[in-house]
């Protein structure tokens, strides 16, 4: 029966997957990623059922669009093999268990899930855009404020932290709100002290510390590439190595890997 609870929550996490590939190329052009109705970004063809199989679809259709034989990037079947994934181990990590169901944990797995989806659509679409869309934002503030009250609910002892967490956010806000209406624009660097904070609420202290250690040393790295680049007769591109690093994706990436990687060794300790 857990063999085929496991299934069920691989096809869960790649349906997700498929979400999330639509949802990283419409938000940041402010389109619909509810009710309108998915279409090839080539040939604007509306894709019918037998396109949207998530995984299946690409390895049946070649990788290419079905109408215009544009090929599929292939990220999107990549992003669904690792939300799969990503669900199932979530899920053996939690322990859900099909014989006996506990409540607290099918929660857990819930807050687990959405939170996911906010680090996946904020890593994602600052490689692509490099920035922090400030929907997917205020979406992370949301489900943050309702982990905080469920955690105040089964454990009492935790409000104190997330007040103090919740008053950050407040703060980071209120900065940013008045920034933005001085300089016209969205502040890059404020938007990753609120994405910090989050992650904080969801993967404590010592899980984002590890993160921000490793993208920063994925920024040094970059500089000294950049660096050497620059003294050397074969040049690497420069725009590759210009300075503007998607550092949400990179905290989005080292936070999820060290979010699992410390729930195995709890699950196991």
């Amino acid at each position: 029966m857990n063999v085929f609870l496991y299934i069920v929550l691989f096809i869960i996490g790649i349906t997700f997957g498929s979400f999330y590939t639509l949802a990283v190329y419409r938000i940041p052009k402010g389109q619909d990623i509810t009710h309108t109705h998915s279409y090839c970004p080539k040939c604007k063809h509306r894709l019918n059922i037998f396109d949207l199989i998530p995984v299946l679809s690409y390895i049946f259709l070649g990788g290419k669009c079905r109408y215009c034989k544009e090929k599929i990037r292939p990220r999107y079947f990549i992003i669904e093999i690792f939300s799969g994934v990503l669900f199932v181990i979530l899920g053996f990590i939690i322990k859900l268990d099909a014989y006996n169901i506990e409540l607290i944990k099918v929660i857990d797995y819930m807050f687990f899930v959405l939170y996911i989806t906010f680090v996946v659509l904020i890593g994602a679409i600052d490689k692509e855009k490099r920035q922090i869309n400030k929907s997917v934002l205020v979406y992370g503030i949301i489900i943050s404020i309702m982990y905080m009250i469920y955690l105040y609910i089964i454990d009492e002892t935790s409000i104190y932290r997330y007040v103090i967490y919740l008053a950050i956010l407040l703060i980071l806000l209120i900065i940013d709100t008045i920034k933005l209406k001085k300089k016209a624009k969205n502040s890059y660097t404020f938007s990753i002290l609120v994405l910090i904070v989050i992650m904080t609420i969801f993967t404590e202290e010592y899980i984002v510390i590890n993160s921000l250690i490793m993208t920063l040393l994925a920024i040094a790295i970059d500089l000294i590439i950049l660096k050497l680049s620059k003294n050397s007769k074969n040049r690497i591109n420069e725009k590759q190595y210009s300075g503007e690093m998607p550092i949400g994706f990179l905290l989005s990436v080292d936070n999820i890997i060290f979010f699992v990687i410390t729930l195995i060794i709890e699950c196991f300790i």
